[in-house]
C-alpha cells in the first residue's frame, strides 16, 4: 500500500525521485508503468497492477472497434520505467506537459499506485479531494 505525499522537484533530465518508503521491491525488480492520469497527474502503477488493468481492458464485453480504440488510447501513452541507482524515474516529457510539471512535484500514495502531481495543481486537487472524501465519509454507513 502506497501512502503519504512527498515533495521533489524534477531535474533536468526530466527524472523524479521515487519516495524510499515507496521504493519496494517488486518497483525495483519488475518495474512500473507510467500513465497519463485522469485529473492532470502522472499514474505510476507496479507492473502487477498494470497487469490486472490490462487484462480487465482487454477482456470487457467491448465492440471490437471500441476495444482497439480504448486499447490505443491507454496501452499508447503508457510508458515503462525503471528506477535507476538514486531511486529516481524518467518521466517522458509529453507525461510532464500532461501534468504541467515543470519544476516542483508532489509524489504522493494513493494505495495500490503512486500519482505524480506539479506542486501547484496538488494543492488544489488535494483540497477538493479533502472535502469530498469528508463529505463521503459522512455519508457511509460505519461498519
Amino acid at each position: 500500500m502506497f501512502i503519504g505525499e512527498f515533495e521533489y522537484r524534477v531535474d533536468e533530465k526530466g527524472r523524479v525521485p521515487i519516495p524510499p518508503k515507496f521504493r519496494t521491491e517488486e518497483l525495483k525488480k519488475d518495474g512500473m508503468v507510467l500513465t497519463p492520469g485522469m485529473e492532470n497527474c502522472i499514474t505510476l502503477y507496479p507492473a502487477s497492477e498494470w497487469k490486472k488493468i490490462a487484462d480487465a481492458l482487454t477482456a470487457g464485453p467491448l465492440l471490437p472497434s471500441k476495444l482497439r480504440k480504448l486499447n490505443r488510447a491507454v496501452f499508447a501513452t503508457a510508458f515503462s520505467a525503471e528506477m535507476d541507482a538514486q531511486g529516481r524515474i524518467i518521466v517522458p516529457a509529453h507525461l510532464r506537459q500532461h501534468a504541467g510539471i515543470t519544476g516542483d512535484v508532489v509524489v504522493t500514495g494513493v494505495n495500490t499506485s503512486i500519482e505524480i502531481w506539479s506542486k501547484e495543481q496538488w494543492a488544489t486537487e488535494r483540497s477538493d479531494s479533502q472535502q469530498q472524501a469528508y463529505h463521503t465519509i459522512e455519508t457511509m454507513e460505519m461498519r
